[in-house]
């Protein structure tokens, strides 16, 4: 048997999965709680969590973070779930609350948005015994502030400018866990990479974009 090769088992009715793309292997990954994480799929979607290779799920959503969502995320996946809980609109106390009931709950990490204050982002570390992760979403964030703060990972979003901004926080910061929105091509995501990032939150496509797929070949048979 050579050295390098990897088993692969499938199922005959589940063959048929949600792919992350080839280029985000190439990160080192984020090693939490002895679980290396190169991937993440940055959805709530139930169907494309139980259908995908990632290695996460980023559970963030444009609505204030509600128990009863994260709960049933977290039960239904059988990879870890990092939630959203709040940072923007829902703050303070409630992000406080949110992030201790998604500890309970399971979740492996939270993520909180990039408005959030220190003096927040500091009580919901302080609050919980999992990573939290911080959104960053424009050059001029302070790092060091985020870090001192209590933040575990940074999470890097600053649309087109995300490599630019990643390789400026690693020049500075070489050891900070890193994650970054790579985008949905392999070009975009292996440059996200060598800029620095650990780990690549990947978009899917909507369930309705991957059955419209599946229409086509039935009609086409």
């Amino acid at each position: 048997m050579e050295k390098n090769y990897i088993p692969n088992i499938q199922s005959s009715l589940r063959h048929h999965i949600l792919k992350m793309p080839e280029a985000c292997y190439s990160a080192s990954g984020i090693i939490v709680n002895g679980r290396r994480i190169k991937t993440f799929v940055f959805t709530t979607d139930l169907a494309i969590i139980r259908n995908c290779d990632a290695d996460a799920v980023f559970a963030v959503y444009p609505f204030t973070p509600q128990q009863a969502i994260s709960d049933a995320v977290i039960k239904a996946s059988y990879i870890p779930v990092f939630c959203g809980v709040g940072g923007g609109t829902t703050r303070g106390l409630r992000t406080i609350a949110l992030a201790k009931d998604v500890e309970c709950q399971g979740a492996m990490g939270v993520i909180l948005n990039a408005p959030i204050n220190n003096l927040n982002l500091a009580a919901v570390a302080a609050a919980v015994d999992i990573p939290v992760i911080i959104t960053v979403t424009q050059e001029s964030t302070d790092i060091s502030a985020r870090l001192a703060a209590g933040a575990s990972v940074l999470n890097v979003a600053c649309g087109g400018k995300t490599p630019e901004v990643v390789a400026k926080i690693r020049q500075s910061f070489p050891e900070i866990p890193l994650i970054a929105s790579g985008g949905n091509t392999e070009e975009n995501i292996a440059r996200t990479i060598e800029a620095g990032a650990n780990a690549i939150t990947f978009t899917p496509p909507s369930t309705a974009e991957l059955f419209k797929e599946m229409m086509e070949k039935y009609r086409e048979e």
